[in-house]
């Protein structure tokens, strides 16, 4: 299984073979964004579903990602990425990610949060997250 897929599996909980705005807004929850479930049901609809059946399938998020990978995008991520990392060694471990996210001013953070964090998104289950991990939590 590549990685395209093991990210949209775990993002379809109910494993039906399609991510749906509610399996999405979970996602984007768990990662600590607070947007309205109306606002990622209007994204879907108006921009990431691509085939038009109001759902993702695997093609729609890898067409996603690879939008993502458009240069000027990619540099605000890999700029994002060094504000988290901080430690200077390319990955985001828990503590790395708790110090950006109480200078972001989210101090209830603790580093058992961070790490079910990063372990949501730790697909080689190394404990922290490289660039590539990153980059598809941040979708």
């Amino acid at each position: 299984m590549n990685l395209y897929e093991r990210v949209f599996n775990d993002i379809d909980k109910n494993g039906d073979g399609k991510i749906s705005a509610a399996e999405l807004h979970q996602c984007v929850k768990a990662i600590g964004w607070e947007v309205p479930l109306v606002e990622v049901e209007m994204a879907v609809v108006e921009g990431l579903d691509r085939d038009g059946d109001g759902v993702l399938g695997l093609e729609d998020l890898i067409s996603l990602v690879e939008d993502v990978e458009d240069d000027d995008k990619m540099n605000d991520l890999k700029e994002a990425f060094k504000m988290y990392e901080m430690e200077g060694c390319g990955i985001i471990t828990p503590l790395s990610l708790k110090k950006m996210l109480a200078r972001l001013g989210e101090s209830s953070w603790s580093l058992q949060d961070c790490k079910l964090m990063i372990a949501h998104f730790d697909l080689n289950g190394d404990g922290v997250l490289d660039f590539d991990e990153f980059r598809l939590m941040m979708l």
